[in-house]
């Protein structure tokens, strides 16, 4: 990877930094930068190979390019950062391979073992506080403004962070439409991780099933079981969500639009003690809302109190038990509508249900009537026949299931290590 060179320069807004410059492909460009540096958005005045028209109003620089930070050379006129940065991909050196042997072998299921692979997988880390990102498709959107929690495959926003278009973003989408849908707007959810014991990367070692799923029983591309994103031009580190299981909706998320402009439009925020989402959207934006079924782009909250929650997190605080909200990376607190009362907890987990149907084992996200809604949490074409689970997404295979049938029903805790 490349060594980025950064010249400080006071922090400001993005038009008070318009001296922002970066050194790309041996030529200095104007630049704005993206997710504190993790990408930039180049500007040029002529036509360079790789840039694509985009002209703004009054831009005299109306070609422009996205690019990950390690792309580039060196930055001139960045900021200091403000918090403490995301770990970057790292390649052990070595005489043979460089970045284009490493994105062959990341796109070949049976390198997965490769050594070289295996550390350059490794150097993407995830801490308590790292930005997760998830893209959506318009339903997705519209289930997650109504209470679905983050699940299945994800990636870290440094990763990913150069991706701002529909189009450079149907690489992410795991609902089978990616390559059809999402040329106008790209929709995603973005949340900081609680602990890095939530997720899990989808090697064949660990999750031989995924990688072995027949194209008539999945959705959305092939695991390649590499930990790596199918891709002929991008090299991204993939994660799930630890058995495929959902997580507490931590504070202050938010749902995203990425319109084909490449910008970022805040849609709605998290607004944990009301348990519902806060429109944050101009009026300018809302068009960007009318794809989303069920959804009227005028309503100001949306509440998901009464929505069926599959996992909770509680924490303990002075030898009581409490609902509580990860708000990382400042930690855990009590959930409370006051102020006075959101007390640090001093013990965290995150509790669910676990079961085994049919010898097949199974996270209950909820119980109507005697059934319960079952998903897979090691999914591989013996589970899928033998329960007759449906792909929902990349990965998520749900079904439903008699309650008197289930084994080994049992409330799992989870733990948080807290600083």
């Amino acid at each position: 990877m490349p060594v980025v060179t950064v010249t400080p320069q006071a922090s400001g807004t993005a038009s008070e930094r318009a001296g922002l410059h970066v050194t790309y492909d041996g030529r200095v460009h104007p630049a704005e930068e993206i997710a504190r540096g993790a990408a930039y958005e180049l500007f040029s005045a002529d036509e360079v190979p790789g840039f694509e028209w985009a002209p703004r109003p009054g831009a005299t620089h109306p070609w422009r390019r996205f690019v990950h930070v390690t792309e580039v050379t060196a930055v001139h006129g960045g900021t200091e950062p403000t918090e403490e940065a995301e770990s970057p991909l790292l390649m052990p050196l070595h005489r043979e391979r460089g970045w284009e042997q490493v994105h062959q072998l990341s796109q070949q299921p049976a390198a997965a073992g490769d050594p070289v692979l295996a550390a350059v997988r490794a150097s993407a880390v995830i801490r308590p506080g790292t930005r997760m990102v998830k893209v959506l498709s318009a339903r997705q959107l519209g289930g997650y403004v109504r209470g679905w929690l983050p699940h299945g495959f994800c990636y870290r926003e440094h990763d990913v962070a150069h991706l701002r278009t529909p189009a450079a973003m149907a690489v992410l989408r795991g609902d089978g439409e990616g390559g059809r849908y999402g040329t106008d707007v790209a929709y995603a959810l973005r949340w900081r991780a609680a602990g890095p014991a939530d997720y899990d990367v989808p090697v064949g070692a660990a999750h031989p099933g995924l990688t072995a799923l027949p194209p008539r029983d999945r959705l959305g591309p092939p695991v390649l079981g590499t930990g790596f994103v199918p891709s002929n031009a991008q090299l991204i580190p993939e994660f799930i969500t630890r058995d495929f299981a959902d997580l507490p909706m931590p504070a202050n998320a938010t749902l995203l639009a990425y319109p084909a402009e490449g910008v970022e439009v805040v849609l709605y925020t998290y607004q944990a003690e009301q348990r519902g989402w806060l429109r944050m959207v101009g009026p300018q934006w809302r068009h960007l809302l009318a794809a989303v079924p069920g959804l009227s782009p005028d309503q100001e909250y949306v509440p998901t109190g009464d929505a069926p929650r599959s996992t909770q997190l509680v924490g303990g605080y002075a030898g009581g038990e409490y609902e509580a909200v990860a708000d990382q990376p400042g930690g855990f607190r009590v959930l409370a509508m006051t102020r006075a009362a959101r007390y640090p907890v001093d013990a965290a987990a995150r509790r669910l249900r676990h079961a085994t149907w049919r010898d097949v084992p199974c996270l209950v996200l909820r119980e109507e009537a005697g059934w319960l809604r079952l998903r897979l949490c090691r999914p591989d074409a013996d589970a899928v026949a033998t329960t007759g689970a449906q792909c929902h997404e990349r990965g998520v295979y749900e079904t439903w299931a008699p309650g008197a049938e289930l084994a080994d029903d049992r409330v799992v805790d989870l733990p948080y290590p807290l600083a």
